[in-house]
């Protein structure tokens, strides 16, 4: 509901670009100008930076109550369970998942893969298939549910640059100090920012060379993509 609603408020204004791995596959295939990229991937950290800081506003009584009647100590190994709030963990203390890093990268990577194919997929004027422009907001909230459901287990489903390293900051500012972090071998780069923009790239190459030719091919009629 959050992810349609918000497409609903700014694609308008904006496209609804939320994702700088969704702006970057954007680029990539040659659906949105390369000079836009600073003034998108900007908006895109600040707003997320912005959202931790409220979130910490908000909740860091709450957040406060639970660690004094847990006995945790913000900034040790322990407060990783309250840190998770804000920047996502392939790691947990005590967690039942048993996730590599390159199990994660392999996770994150795939989830956005399949979010920017079904982005192109729901909004591309190629693909009769696909529904009215004003339910496609709807479709790619319900996809980001599905694959928040499969992927969550295992990395918290991050999907988003800007949404997990500027709220993560917010932590690391705010407390939680290395432990904002899930590990101390740059996990947080690899598998939340780097794995996400390459699922992105390998979603528009995929659609871009292969899946929109073959969708212009089999409907001439079609507007062009």
């Amino acid at each position: 509901m959050s992810i349609g609603l918000a497409i609903y408020a700014t694609r308008s204004l904006s496209c609804a670009h939320f994702n700088p791995a969704v702006t970057l596959a954007m680029v990539a295939s040659k659906r949105m100008k390369a000079a836009k990229i600073p003034v998108y991937i900007s908006g895109q950290f600040l707003g997320a930076l912005l959202a931790g800081f409220l979130l910490y506003l908000f909740f860091e009584p709450s957040i406060a109550a639970y660690e004094a009647a847990h006995h945790i100590v913000r900034g040790t190994a322990e407060s990783m369970s309250t840190g998770k709030m804000f920047g996502e963990y392939y790691q947990l203390p005590g967690d039942a998942a048993i996730v590599s890093m390159p199990l994660a990268m392999l996770a994150e990577g795939f989830g956005t893969f399949l979010l920017v194919l079904m982005i192109f997929f729901l909004t591309e004027g190629c693909n009769v298939g696909r529904p009215d422009n004003n339910l496609a907001p709807i479709f790619i909230g319900l996809t980001v549910s599905s694959l928040i459901c499969l992927i969550a287990p295992l990395t918290q489903a991050g999907f988003n640059p800007a949404r997990d390293l500027a709220p993560r900051l917010v932590a690391w500012l705010t407390g939680w100090g290395s432990y904002a972090f899930p590990d101390q071998s740059g996990g947080f780069f690899y598998v939340y920012v780097l794995a996400p923009i390459i699922g992105g790239l390998v979603a528009a190459a995929l659609f871009s060379y292969i899946l929109e030719p073959l969708l212009k091919k089999e409907h001439k009629s079609c507007e062009s993509c």
